[in-house]
């Protein structure tokens, strides 16, 4: 922790409107600078932030209370959010005068007292093996790069990883005759996950005959990803959410399906067939187990099983 600054003097003129945004824009750059966050983790901080701001008009930071970030509360229920983004918000508030503090810009930290929201655990959406594999085989060859979509499906359901991973993935991430891929995760780390023989016939495929012509689009020198767009550049995760549900509609699959789905899916078809969940959490990438345990609450098919061949009473 950085040592404490003397108490800045904050004149009246700055006590009113456009406070709250500047000490929010310097606080985001620490999250960049010094903290050295992921660029994703900077982008939702931003946004929790800005909701923030937007609530706190010209209320003087150095002024508010316990019933005030109550107050707070209460605005974001109205604006329908669930437990679980509140949660996340409160998180946010906490560090936000906690630099504050560092910054001596205020002495108390009134959002310590706010209690943590409690949120149930969300059983997550999962596909069937069955509409998984039509879902791997939606892209077709009358689609422009057919080859390139059935290689982000069948990496997404391969590997388990989150559409910001594949995104970022590079063509020297991939070990093809070793049978993995490298994937980098939240806070920069790093997994190794294996690739079977679809997922493998999928992106070689794709970096025999398209990869190579939509690279000499780029504008930019050679790009290192792996995935790329129509005008050689990155697959961006925006574009990958719109490619799983453009071939989810048309595999019949539910409209909810997102990249996460299949994420979901990897999980839970590896334990239905057996995984153990320390093995699962290593290939998801998960810092805490309790994270994949969500998991085990999906197949009761498998708890089932798991009962009647042991219990003596089953």
């Amino acid at each position: 922790m950085r040592p404490l600054k003397p108490k800045l003097v904050v004149p009246a003129a700055v006590a009113g409107a456009g406070q709250g945004d500047r000490w929010a824009r310097s606080f985001i750059e620490y999250l960049r600078t010094e903290c050295h966050l992921a660029k994703n983790s900077v982008a939702a901080y931003q946004r929790d932030m800005t909701r923030f701001c937007r609530w706190l008009g010209d209320r003087f930071i150095p002024k508010l209370t316990v019933r005030d970030l109550t107050d707070y509360l209460a605005f974001m229920r109205e604006e329908n959010l669930d437990p679980k983004s509140i949660a996340r918000h409160v998180v946010t508030l906490k560090l936000f005068l906690r630099y504050l503090q560092l910054e001596g810009i205020i002495k108390d930290n009134p959002a310590e007292l706010l209690g943590t929201t409690k949120t149930a655990a969300t059983i997550p959406d999962v596909l069937s093996p069955t509409v998984a594999a039509r879902l791997l085989d939606a892209p077709q060859p009358y689609d422009p790069l057919f080859r390139r979509d059935r290689a982000l499906l069948e990496l997404l359901y391969a590997t388990g990883c989150r559409a910001s991973e594949v995104s970022v993935m590079e063509v020297r991430d991939l070990r093809i005759e070793d049978r993995f891929c490298l994937a980098r995760g939240k806070g920069s780390k790093e997994r190794l996950v294996p690739l079977g023989d679809p997922a493998l016939a999928a992106v070689e495929a794709y970096l025999e005959h398209e990869r190579p012509k939509l690279a000499a689009k780029s504008k930019q020198g050679v790009p290192p990803w792996l995935l790329l767009s129509s005008r050689g550049q990155r697959l961006t995760r925006q574009k990958i959410w719109e490619l799983v549900k453009q071939y989810a509609l048309r595999c019949g699959a539910p409209a909810s399906m997102s990249p996460h789905t299949l994420r979901h899916s990897f999980a839970t078809h590896l334990l239905s067939g057996g995984a153990d969940l320390r093995q699962v959490q290593e290939l998801l990438g998960h810092a805490s187990i309790g994270t994949t345990q969500i998991y085990t609450h999906v197949d009761q098919s498998r708890l089932k099983k798991i009962h009647s061949q042991f219990h003596p009473r089953a």
